[in-house]
């Protein structure tokens, strides 16, 4: 579910360290697919898949990071009750998600 409003996001300020984390975790996809072209040893792939989904979940923890500092803190300090909840709310499903993938 996105949020249909346009506000700035939380990351804004270090989009581009975020797009350098995405791209580092990109080369890895890569590397294993070329491990497994190459038929790597099993537990050498299932050992980068492991980093690569690490990388993955922190890229996700800095960007939950930003949304509780940036858009769920700023929503508490307009006074903003409603939209503070809704936005708790929001980050809470997406620790969901993330703890199921």
């Amino acid at each position: 579910m996105a949020n249909s409003t346009k506000a700035t996001p939380g990351y804004s300020d270090d989009k581009q360290q975020v797009i350098a984390r995405l791209r580092r975790v990109e080369g890895q996809i890569r590397g294993l697919q070329r491990m497994v072209e190459t038929d790597t040893y099993c537990i050498d792939v299932l050992t980068q898949v492991a980093a690569a989904s690490k990388a993955l979940q922190g890229v996700g923890l800095h960007l939950l990071d930003e949304h509780l500092q940036h858009c769920v803190a700023g929503a508490a300090a307009a006074g903003d009750t409603k939209r503070t909840d809704a936005l708790v709310h929001e980050a809470t499903k997406a620790v969901e998600r993330m703890m199921r993938a």
